[in-house]
């Protein structure tokens, strides 16, 4: 069945966001950990829709120009090839570089792509191209975010987000402004900028994204890039066109009696809840990150062991490896820092025959599982906004229907780690 969407995720916390929007649009989906062969793709004949985590936020633009092509190939059987990025659009000329993807998508698929960024379902605004997020209850400018603008390694110091582009690539980019659509001329306005490279659409509302959904489908737009707001702009198309289910029966998550959490992040918000998490019973263990940056077996092992004696006495264990922001070159680690808590997160997993993880932390989401010898990730139940409950493939049968939530740093309350333990 040739797919109604494809995308590649720039980091796993990401992608399975998008797997949330797939089945809250009654669209069947699986997610890949890698290029999936025609083999692993028959696994999951049901799926409309198919993606591909990557770690591609971590990387440099070699590392795009050398693994992106491949991955694009892999899907480019499907209508719409989405590059999906986080809704904070966080990145760097020589990290993550959105302009980058979007240089190499426009190879592979032609133009002009679209850009959409705008996910109201997650509080992120854009408005005559500039970009708002919210950081508790208050909306900020991203410049002005009091996480995303002192990001240790992505720090968003422009919200004109053609702007922030331009560092990053020489595509010409328009903008299909907010006034445009909410008077209901979208259409005339993409048509009238359809000869540049790549076009950003606005966005504050549902019907923002309906409208730009709309669009995508019906000028046969085959590549974009952008935050799960494309995901969501397009199931809005396929319900108002009857190809998915306007309100489908979605499962509930169930409580299970021990969870592991599995923290790089250094978000303040993540940093509230490991502190939250003491009062609901979970034991936190505290990792000497240089240790573990270094290849330390010794650390990798005393983390394990702290965390199977905290599940064996209290069935709640965290480990940690932050509590609030990182100096600059800690977070530089990323890569290696994520590998070692994933080898110790599937040590334990194996020891104790867990059940559930908690990963917080994008780059510890993305490198962390990728220990974990899993083949690919299909969502399960609703647990937080942009944080699902996913279930695991894979051929080893202790990581085989494992139960994982991949939060990125701003997402959840403080008391995340109980919810996610209880189902929600």
């Amino acid at each position: 069945m040739t797919p109604l969407y494809a995308f590649i995720g720039d980091d796993f916390t990401g992608s399975t966001d998008v797997l949330e929007q797939l089945a809250e649009g009654g669209v069947p989906a699986v997610l890949f950990l890698r290029p999936p062969d025609a083999e692993l793709r028959a696994r999951f004949p049901e799926a409309r829709a198919i993606g591909i985590a990557s770690d591609a936020r971590s990387r440099s633009p070699e590392w795009m120009e050398a693994h992106l092509p491949a991955m694009f190939a892999a899907l480019s059987d499907a209508a719409l090839v989405h590059y999906k990025t986080c809704s904070t659009f966080d990145s760097a000329p020589h990290t993550g570089s959105i302009g980058r993807a979007l240089d190499i998508g426009l190879r592979i698929f032609g133009g002009p792509a679209a850009i959409v960024v705008a996910a109201p379902h997650l509080r992120r605004y854009v408005a005559f191209g500039n970009l708002f997020a919210a950081a508790g209850e208050q909306v900020h400018r991203i410049d002005r975010h009091p996480t995303m603008s002192r990001h240790p390694v992505t720090p968003m110091h422009e919200a004109d987000l053609i702007r922030h582009l331009a560092a990053q690539t020489d595509a010409r980019i328009a903008l299909v402004p907010l006034d445009r659509i909410q008077s209901g001329e979208a259409e005339a306005a993409f048509d009238a900028v359809a000869n540049a490279d790549a076009v950003l659409f606005d966005g504050t509302t549902f019907d923002d994204l309906a409208a730009t959904g709309a669009i995508l489908r019906s000028r046969n737009v085959r590549f974009a890039a952008g935050s799960s707001g494309v995901t969501r702009a397009l199931v809005l198309d396929w319900q108002r066109s009857g190809e998915s289910a306007s309100e489908p029966m979605l499962p509930a998550a169930t409580e299970t009696d021990r969870l592991l959490v599995v923290s790089g992040s250094c978000s303040p918000v993540t940093a509230r809840q490991i502190a939250r998490s003491t009062s609901d019973g979970f034991a936190v263990a505290r990792a000497d990150v240089s240790a573990l940056v270094e290849g330390s077996s010794a650390e990798e092992v005393r983390l394990a062991d702290a965390a199977l004696a905290a599940l064996a006495s209290g069935n709640r264990a965290v480990i940690a490896s932050a509590e609030g922001p990182l100096d600059t070159d800690a977070s530089a680690a990323g890569e290696k820092l994520g590998a070692a808590l994933g080898r110790i997160t599937s040590d334990i997993v194996r020891r104790a025959r867990l059940t559930r993880v908690l990963f917080a932390g994008g780059d510890t989401s993305s490198h962390g599982v990728a220990q974990l010898g899993i083949d690919a990730l299909t969502w399960a139940a609703p647990i937080e906004r942009g944080a699902p409950l996913v279930r695991a493939h894979a051929a080893d049968p202790a990581i085989d229907g494992l139960e994982l939530v991949l939060k990125g740093g701003q997402m959840g309350g403080d008391d995340f780690f109980e919810v996610v333990r209880r189902g929600g």
